[in-house]
């Protein structure tokens, strides 16, 4: 096997093959990553039976062959290395990357022991993959990191006709966005759970691509798979029920607030200062504005209001700072209409813009006050 190619182009894929690797793999191959050098190009290929990634790169190919190196090691090195072409070369059992005048020897795997990668679904649609990337980004940021609840650590992806509704929850706060797409499938109606890790570093890495393929079989083969600009990821779905999260979303309110997001992010931002670990912060509600309280007694304590339009009766309620603030950011609004229906029920916080309203809703339970 021997091939040349730009620094950039090699640094890049490799990259992208190399993010899925495991950190502490079962077994030493899947550490590596597949180099197939073919007619066409070269392709790099990483898989660890959970999620696979495959990208296809033009090379100019002198000698065909395959070969797994470690990812990461080669990773690091094309990374580091200077501006100028690349050679990769196999010579007996070792893999030598020379650029400019510097060389490096990278040890095989066993090749002939790695697995076959799985093959990608027929694609189900496309969608943009800057529009992708943003609606998974604001849904992630809800879904659980506990792994004894491996249900709540997923997304559920809900695809009906030309609408997918992306899900996540973690018990604490809900985030839920919908968002038009191009299915291929005409009257399409299917769902799936997919591990929200994979799926947002994924959704990241293709937003780059004009156009992003969603492959998800309408039976459900418990693999789903995207691609874009010559990337590919599968990845195995999350068994288990997702919860029945319409439920939780009230279908009306009796108080609502309109605040400037950036006003009250910063708000929060220096309230929080003060709060110990799990200590929340009070918004207090009346008309005109909302004042943030943080801290008791004889620790450190902090005050701020911040305009906002009160529509209903005044209302107190306490929120875990940090999921506030995640909330307040996703959102990427001018304003935030918080929407309540008791200070011990959950609040919705949407977009102030009509558009806001109908593509993202973040639900947020409230700390219980005392007192």
């Amino acid at each position: 096997m021997k091939f040349r190619i730009e620094r950039d182009v090699l640094a890049d894929a490799v990259a992208w093959a190399a993010r899925t690797l495991p950190s502490r793999p079962s077994m030493p191959m899947l550490a590596g990553l597949l180099v197939d050098a073919g007619a066409d190009g070269v392709t790099l290929s990483s898989f660890d039976y959970e999620v696979s990634g495959r990208v296809a790169i033009t090379a100019d190919v002198e000698e065909q062959g395959r070969v797994l190196v470690s990812g990461r090691l080669l990773a690091d090195i094309a990374r580091a290395l200077p501006a100028a072409p690349v050679t990769v070369t196999l010579e007996g059992s070792r893999v030598e990357v020379r650029c400019g005048r510097s060389s490096f020897a990278l040890p095989t795997l066993p090749v002939d022991d790695y697995p076959t990668l799985p093959d990608m679904p027929g694609s189900s649609g496309t969608i943009e993959g800057a529009t992708f990337a943003a609606a998974v980004a604001q849904v992630a940021i809800a879904a659980g990191r506990d792994d004894t609840l491996p249900t709540l650590t997923g997304i559920r992806v809900e695809i009906s006709d030309g609408t997918i509704t992306l899900a996540a929850t973690d018990r604490y706060r809900l985030a839920v966005r919908e968002f038009a797409w191009n299915p291929e499938i005409s009257g399409l109606d299917t769902n799936a759970l997919v591990p929200a890790r994979t799926l947002a570093d994924t959704a990241k890495a293709l937003a780059g691509c004009d156009v992003v393929h969603l492959a998800l079989a309408s039976g459900g083969d418990g693999l789903m798979g995207f691609e874009g600009a010559g990337r590919r990821t599968t990845t195995r779905l999350l068994d288990g029920e997702f919860p029945k999260y319409r439920a939780l979303l009230p279908n009306e309110s009796s108080i609502t607030a309109m605040v400037d997001t950036s006003a009250l992010i910063d708000a929060v931002k220096r309230v929080s200062l003060v709060a110990e670990r799990n200590t929340p912060v009070r918004l207090a509600f009346t008309a005109g504005e909302v004042e943030l309280r943080a801290g008791t007694g004889d620790e450190a304590t902090a005050t701020e209001a911040v305009e906002c339009v009160l529509d209903g009766d005044a209302i107190e309620i306490a929120f875990n700072p940090a999921y506030l603030l995640d909330g307040l950011t996703a959102l990427d609004d001018v304003s935030t209409r918080l929407s309540f229906t008791a200070s011990t029920r959950p609040a919705v916080l949407t977009g102030g813009s009509t558009e806001g309203i109908a593509a993202y809703r973040y639900l947020l339970m409230p700390v219980r006050l005392s007192g």
